[in-house]
């Protein structure tokens, strides 16, 4: 079974410190092997430092494709539309290079209309993604994430996986756990979308 897994920290925590897993979120294709190599990745790129008033979290997902294809997808700054579900548009303003800004338009249905994201890091060798954004008609203030995806075997053919995380404020009214779990289940539906075109496209390599 795939899924993601995920594990929340919040004030003076850094995300990766507070581990839950549960349901849906428990990855099955993990191993202990595949976990320390995920722990490690965490480390290394994935280590915000959430202020008092912000919560923080990261999600896993294995992909039964390989990472070069699942690269080519993330990495598109210009067109997140190409997997992400909640999105019908985009348009981006200037080259694609750091500090390069798209508007998204969100889908009716979500409480946001617009959002102004901001690409902070894109590394093509390490395959490492990062977004801020900046403005737009939502509630996700001083939002930034960074996504990675890293070559694994799968069922004995080539996979991917794929680890996103975030930092947020928390909005007035809301606990770190509200919002922390309003995000992630949009970041889990994305990763799941992501799973989907990929696989489909490997599927379609294949034949």
């Amino acid at each position: 079974m795939l899924g993601e897994r995920r594990a929340r920290g919040g004030g003076d925590t850094t995300a990766g410190d507070r581990v839950g897993c549960g349901g849906c979120w428990v990855d099955d294709l993990s191993v202990n092997g595949s976990r320390t190599m995920e722990s490690e990745y965490i480390r290394k790129h994935h280590r915000h430092e959430p202020r008092e008033n912000q919560c923080s979290s990261y999600l896993v997902k294995h992909i039964k494709a390989p990472v070069h294809l699942v690269w080519s997808l993330v990495r598109r700054f210009d067109q997140p539309q190409r997997y992400k579900p909640f999105i019908s548009g985009c348009v981006v303003r200037g080259d694609l290079e750091i500090g390069s800004v798209r508007e998204v338009n969100v889908k009716s249905g979500l409480p946001a209309t617009t959002s102004t994201e901001r690409l902070e890091l894109l590394d093509d060798d390490a395959h490492v993604l990062g977004i801020k954004i900046v403005g737009g008609d939502h509630r996700l203030q001083n939002y930034s994430s960074i996504i990675t995806v890293h070559p694994e075997s799968i069922d004995g053919r080539p996979g991917t996986l794929v680890i996103e995380s975030f930092v947020v404020d928390v909005p007035e009214g809301n606990t770190k756990d509200e919002t922390c779990f309003f995000v992630e289940a949009l970041i889990k539906c994305n990763l799941k979308s992501l799973a989907d075109v990929s696989e489909r496209l490997s599927m379609q390599d294949q034949t």
